[in-house]
């Protein structure tokens, strides 16, 4: 895996532990945006010393291939530009399973432009050829019709209900879960 790429339209970084303040930035910038679809957050994560120590986290997870996040921005955006989104391969499992779990989140300005689509489409097929998956999971609220949509388009099928599977939001809420079997192991 390289820590950037190039789409058409998109730059995808792992960022380094210097980027903390863009990196806030976006998470303040859509804060009531976001909110109401993610946990609920720990008082210290507005501020950018609690994001530049994640990402010296993520950057750890991402040389030892246990946790990668790319964080997008507009390719003609300069280097030090407020990220649109990122998308996180997570739950990285071996063994058996050859699996990880996906999570992806825009900017509200960027939703309904083709961006996740864009670069998911790009990300997917890198991730389990270099890591050598079977298989990626997506979790999604049944209501979070943009994103059943996104996962129908990428070739993600519909596996099953989970009752109150996470806690978003302080409520525990039900999620659907997708997969998406890697092609060359049908």
């Amino acid at each position: 895996m390289q820590f950037i790429y190039e789409t058409d339209r998109l730059r995808l970084e792992i960022l380094p532990r210097e980027q903390g303040w863009a990196v806030c930035r976006f998470y303040e910038e859509n804060r009531n945006f976001l909110e109401p679809f993610e946990p609920k957050r720990p008082d210290n994560f507005y501020t950018k010393e609690f994001h530049s120590t994640n990402l010296a986290c993520e950057h750890r997870g991402f040389l030892n291939l246990s946790h990668i996040r790319y964080w997008l921005f507009c390719r003609d955006e300069p280097a030090n530009a407020i990220p649109i989104g990122s998308i996180c391969f997570n739950s990285i499992q071996r063994g058996a399973f050859q699996k990880c779990a996906v999570g992806y989140k825009l900017s509200q300005t960027s939703c309904h432009q083709g961006y996740m689509l864009e670069a998911l489409s790009f990300l997917i097929p890198r991730i389990l050829d270099e890591l050598k998956l079977h298989r990626i999971e997506a979790f999604v609220q049944p209501d979070n019709t943009p994103s059943l949509r996104l996962l129908a388009k990428l070739g993600f099928r519909e596996e099953g209900y989970l009752s109150s599977y996470a806690e978003i939001n302080g409520q525990w809420t039900d999620h659907l879960l997708y997969s998406y079997i890697n092609p060359i192991d049908k």
